[in-house]
């Protein structure tokens, strides 16, 4: 019997070290990066992997949905996170609908996530629902 040898691998590529400083600029960077003929059309979630300085390592589209919701899987968003050595990470998902009130369901995924996070040493900075024309964020709202 054969066992696959499992290799770690880090490449950033990134010229540019664009620097996170708050939540307006956090949303124009990731509305830049969104496709404006699905953000009403369905939910997708989405990873802002930052180093320690909060610069951009990259985005990880982590997972797209239905019309009101999409899966979020905690392994498969620590995996990326670590493999690509970040500090910090920033969540991101889009309301198809418009609305920008934060659902039960993304409050306690949010937990569930700094709470897996806190194990890793992973800081979450923030939580923003996006839509094509403004934005929510949980730590400016006090809600991490």
């Amino acid at each position: 019997m054969e066992i696959a040898e499992v290799q770690v691998s880090y490449n950033n590529t990134n010229k540019e070290h664009l620097k996170i400083t708050n939540s307006r600029a956090t949303y124009n960077l990731l509305l830049s990066c969104w496709n404006k003929n699905t953000i009403e059309l369905q939910e997708e979630f989405k990873v802002l992997l930052l180093n320690r300085n909060n610069q951009i390592l990259g985005i990880y589209s982590l997972s797209k949905g239905g019309v009101s919701g999409t899966v979020v899987d905690l392994k498969l968003l620590f995996s990326v996170a670590l493999k690509a050595n970040a500090s910090g990470v920033i969540l991101v998902h889009n309301h198809p609908s418009g609305n920008l009130k934060a659902s039960q369901a993304d409050k306690n995924m949010t937990d569930r996530i700094i709470k897996a996070s806190k194990l890793l040493d992973v800081q979450v900075l923030d939580h923003l629902i996006i839509t094509k024309s403004d934005y929510f964020s949980f730590a400016d709202n006090a809600l991490m």
